[in-house]
């Protein structure tokens, strides 16, 4: 998790003391603490695993997204390849992988495109620094497909089309900030949210600037891969300031705003309301999370508040069965039920780990959930592939992950790919 800070030209200055967590939980001044929530084992209603050809884009648009792939009972890794810079110091892949025409394509650190064969063979690579810039200045990103094309954000403020059989640049659309956002496709256009506080609809013919709608900002806003969600009429974006808003999709016309007010008592990340969890539309509904505690539910067409749930999120949320799988602001796994927010279950996940080397504390991140194979998977930081059981939250399965994943998981034609920390695809099958 990375974050935006503007206006700054001193050098950075290390401060002194001991190092905590945005998530570490805070109990000086008599801060209530949310009692814990006894976990159930309530049947789960899967909907049928389906073998699908392509990843093309994030969860949030129904019409796009797999529910729930296919994939073996139990996976090992097929084959690892490399895919440029991973993690640095000051910039991480942001990006989650895509599978297209039967490629998979990623995005390092360092703006640099991929799309690697399923054999694990590269097909084609394409850095995306702009002219002037210098490699490696700007991190972020996102990535999506659709009308025969790939479409990029970058850290350097820019959207991108290529060409996935050559990998050559078709056409790019300056956004006048930070792009850090995932792009979402849709029946010619393209989607995106810049500097958490524009949105914009590109034509994917040409990149026009089809309308764009400018949002509030907020300083302290969190800078992830959230990205838009449309509907058949409507496209939905989360921005920094923890709104979301929904306009007509072809003309721009805004239909409604609500904001995600609310935090975790206790919690430092409480000051960074924006949005963490994409929006996903699922039937007549909006699921969406701010990175400080709240999880909603709101009726697409009015934006009415269904209900709220005490959970935020900082990866995509996982939608399915009539339950909502997310990994909340504290490190859990939590399995809400998408009717009423009640939570079913929550199970902890590992939050730290020490290193002997350096004698420090590392946070793990998870990136997830995925469903797929009948079980929740996770991918975790600290170099493991957790697998669970979608009705209690048991822990069924691990594999491990060389370097430890830095994106979420994805799951196309049977094969599952994760990214690592060390700038490797790995295919588990």
């Amino acid at each position: 998790m990375t974050f935006v800070a503007t206006g700054c030209t001193d050098p950075d200055i290390a401060l002194s003391g001991k190092r905590e967590p945005v998530t570490a939980i805070l109990t000086d001044g008599g801060a209530t603490l949310e009692a814990p929530q006894e976990n159930q084992a309530k049947a789960f209603d899967a909907p049928a695993q389906k073998n699908n050809r392509s990843w093309p884009q994030g969860h949030g648009t129904p019409k796009t997204r797999a529910t729930h792939p296919a994939l073996a009972a139990s996976i090992s890794k097929s084959w690892s390849a490399p895919i440029g810079q991973g993690d640095r110091q000051r910039a991480r892949i942001s990006a989650d992988p895509i599978v297209v025409d039967g490629m998979i394509v990623t995005l390092d650190s360092r703006s640099v495109l991929v799309a690697t064969s399923a054999a694990g063979a590269r097909l084609w690579s394409l850095d995306l620094t702009p002219a002037g810039e210098q490699s490696g200045e700007a991190d972020g990103g996102g990535l999506a497909s659709g009308g025969g094309r790939i479409y990029v954000t970058t850290g350097y403020g820019e959207m991108v089309a290529v060409d996935p059989k050559t990998g050559k640049k078709i056409w790019s659309q300056l956004l006048m900030a930070l792009a850090a956002g995932r792009p979402a496709y849709s029946n010619g256009l393209v989607y995106v949210v810049s500097g958490g506080a524009t949105s914009w609809a590109v034509e994917a013919d040409n990149g026009r600037v089809r309308w764009q709608i400018d949002g509030l900002s907020d300083l302290n806003m969190r800078r992830g891969s959230t990205g838009p969600a449309v509907s058949d009429k409507l496209v939905l974006f989360g921005y920094g300031s923890g709104d979301v808003q929904a306009a007509f999709r072809k003309g721009g016309l805004v239909l409604w705003t609500a904001t995600l007010a609310g935090a975790r008592s206790g919690q430092a990340i409480a000051t960074i309301g924006g949005i963490g969890a994409s929006p996903v539309i699922s039937r007549k509904r909006v699921y969406a999370a701010n990175a400080s505690g709240r999880l909603v539910a709101m009726n697409l067409d009015s934006g009415a508040r269904l209900w709220t749930a005490p959970h935020g999120a900082l990866t995509p949320l996982c939608v399915a069965g009539g339950s909502v799988f997310l990994i909340n602001d504290i490190g859990q796994l939590v399995r809400v039920d998408a009717h009423n927010g009640n939570t079913i279950w929550a199970v902890d996940l590992p939050t730290d780990k020490t290193s002997l080397s350096y004698r420090n504390t590392e946070v793990i991140a998870h990136h997830g959930p995925i469903l797929a194979g009948d079980r929740l998977i996770v991918a975790s930081g600290d170099g493991l592939l957790r697998q669970f059981d979608p009705v209690s939250g048991e822990e069924l399965e691990t594999v491990k992950i060389p370097g430890g994943a830095t994106t979420s998981p994805i799951v196309a034609d049977g094969v599952l790919y994760v990214v690592s920390k060390n700038g490797k695809l790995h295919a588990f099958r």
